[in-house]
């Protein structure tokens, strides 16, 4: 799987500066022509897409289907199929609380609501500053410290539905970078 970041798309530019459409659109036709021949190339290829471009717009999605040889809604079939791939922006810290067994157990919906209260947005949606997006996930493996919390790649434990504003107040201020293992 190839994973590149959003900055990482944007190396051409040395002033840091977003790249232009074109210039994004550039870096999906290098996409394709690297993943249009290998058998199973359609999702090394989306993945890629939806790193540069942050999620998959229907003209990305067009356009890889064209160079693939594939209709539109195959390849929006598999886009919807799997959960990590997303036709929508997503904030710049994608929260996902375990909704599995241990995690509903331990108070996983309550944690749940508690981020939808202090984001004022719902599963699906994303802050209005792009700063956050809420997703649920069904088991992230960590049963034993339930109820879990995944901000980006970072693992929450044993979060507590009271504790989710500190939590949301140092994941901005950029304290919440490694894996907790404290009560968050």
């Amino acid at each position: 799987m190839t994973a590149l970041s959003a900055p990482a798309a944007s190396r051409g530019c040395a002033c840091c500066c977003e790249p232009s459409e074109a210039e994004l659109y550039v870096r999906l036709d290098e996409v394709i022509g690297e993943y249009r021949d290998k058998p199973g190339g359609l999702i090394p290829a989306l993945q890629t897409a939806q790193s540069v471009f942050g999620y998959l717009p229907e003209p990305v999605i067009r356009k890889i289907a064209d160079g693939f040889g594939k209709t539109v809604s195959e390849v929006t079939g598999v886009v919807t199929f799997y959960s990590f791939f997303t036709l929508h922006p997503r904030g710049k810290y994608l929260v996902r609380v375990c909704l599995g067994t241990a995690c509903y157990v331990r108070g996983g919906k309550e944690v749940l609501d508690a981020f939808k209260k202090r984001l004022k947005i719902d599963v699906g949606e994303t802050t209005p500053d792009r700063q956050f997006s809420l997703e649920v996930g069904r088991c992230f493996g960590a049963c034993g410290m339930a109820p879990v919390v995944m901000v980006n790649d970072t693992v929450h434990q044993r979060v507590k539905p009271a504790r989710v504003g500190e939590l949301v107040n140092r994941i901005l201020a950029g304290g919440a970078v490694a894996v907790e293992k404290e009560q968050a």
